[in-house]
């Protein structure tokens, strides 16, 4: 049998129930393929199951694990300090005159005593020869009115002389000794401005810069001075701590401890040097609630320099047999402190601990952590209870495990 579509009455193409019939095979096609697809899907899905059997494992989660330990745990006082001179001179003149001289380079150590410059001696030589010749007059002076007051004496034993005229030659002797205690003090005054034309060091140290040049006239009334020498051996370390840990200072010093101090550099990283508490200051500061410390350095090897910032470091305790894990292995959460734990069995398991003190990158754990337990040190952030992991390496600090000798897990 022959399908004939109906034409419309006025010839142009099919009827309406032509397009309706088409639009409906168009829909059962499409259905049928969607049928297709979903049936080869689930097919292949199953297929998978029943190659594997079983859902995938999760893999372990690699991290770096290290023993806690049992040891000695020192306590420090952290406070951010500025080394300080012991003694800070600038040189004077103690003459005025024209600075003929200077010995020293700029940035040398010296000496105490050591020779620096030289002033124009020549003016205090001529004062001394002046002085030096009105001595010797007046000694003679005073010789000749001494034999004259023996001859007075002689004649007023003999009632030749009157009782004044011997008082008077009297009076002359003394007056002519006092002359001579006064020239000898002028000979005294030329010999020491002699001296003080050679300008030495006050004490050992580093000299600045220069600060006047040879040829100029120097006064006594100068306030720059001519050098500034600063004592670097011994030096000093100021710093502040808080007012909360001065009983515990003061109790050890008053015990007649000696009390190591540790200077570093401004990132703590680089031990400079290693001194000794000197005292504590007077009073507390009560803007900040600190108290100030000083600590004293020998500085052979010239560390430390001056005005430098330094973090000053003060031991004022010692934890013997303490359990001691790395602070990185601290974590924090909404239930406080807290680490992760590798079992024997390669999972990891949270355990709440009490921290006692945390320095230089180490912790003293109260409770929470036996000596020898694995805690986790790296890779905490993809770790939940009961999460395998895989102990990987790492550089620095040897740990043991199962007998064997390794840097880390």
């Amino acid at each position: 049998m022959t399908f004939t579509p109906k034409v419309k009455k006025d010839g142009s193409g099919p009827t309406p129930t032509f397009r309706s019939r088409k639009r409906w095979g168009v829909v059962l096609i499409l259905i049928c393929l969607i049928a297709i697809g979903a049936y080869l899907f689930f097919s292949r899905a199953q297929s998978r199951s029943a190659k594997k059997g079983q859902s995938p494992v999760t893999p372990a989660v690699p991290v770096v694990a290290v023993e806690a330990k049992k040891t000695g745990f020192n306590v420090y006082i952290t406070g951010l300090g500025s080394v300080t001179p012991l003694n800070t001179i600038t040189v004077r003149t103690r003459v005025d005159g024209q600075l003929m001289e200077v010995l020293y380079r700029e940035g040398q150590i010296v000496k105490d005593g050591e020779l620096l410059a030289r002033i124009d001696p020549r003016p205090f030589e001529v004062q001394l020869t002046q002085a030096e010749g009105q001595m010797a007059r007046d000694v003679a002076q005073l010789k000749n009115a001494q034999l004259d007051l023996e001859r007075y004496q002689l004649l007023w034993k003999e009632d030749s002389v009157s009782k004044q005229q011997l008082d008077t030659q009297e009076a002359l002797v003394r007056q002519f000794e006092g002359a001579i205690k006064t020239d000898q003090g002028q000979i005294d005054s030329a010999k020491l401005n002699l001296v003080y034309c050679k300008i030495t060091a006050p004490i050992s140290g580093r000299v600045g810069l220069r600060l006047v040049d040879p040829g100029n006239i120097v006064h006594v009334s100068d306030t720059n001075g001519l050098v500034v020498i600063t004592q670097l051996q011994p030096i000093a370390v100021i710093f502040p701590i808080p007012e909360d840990n001065l009983p515990q200072v003061l109790a050890r010093l008053k015990a007649g401890e000696r009390l190591p101090v540790e200077a570093y550099d401004r990132e703590m990283r680089q031990k400079l040097a290693v001194g000794s508490l000197l005292t504590v200051d007077n009073q507390i500061d009560p803007a900040t609630g600190t108290v100030r410390l000083k600590a004293i350095f020998s500085n052979e090897k010239n560390e430390l320099f001056p005005n430098q910032f330094v973090n000053a470091r003060l031991l004022v305790n010692v934890r013997r047999d303490a359990t001691v894990i790395p602070s990185p292995a601290i974590q924090r959460g909404p239930q406080g402190t807290f680490v992760y734990v590798v079992k024997a069995d390669r999972t990891a398991t949270v355990r709440p601990v009490n921290v006692a003190e945390i320095q230089g990158g180490e912790a003293s754990i109260k409770t929470g952590v036996s000596p020898g337990e694995l805690v986790v040190v790296d890779g905490q952030d993809r770790l939940r209870e009961g999460t395998r992991v895989d102990l990987k390496p790492q550089s620095g600090g040897a740990t043991q495990n199962n007998g064997t000798q390794q840097k880390g897990y």
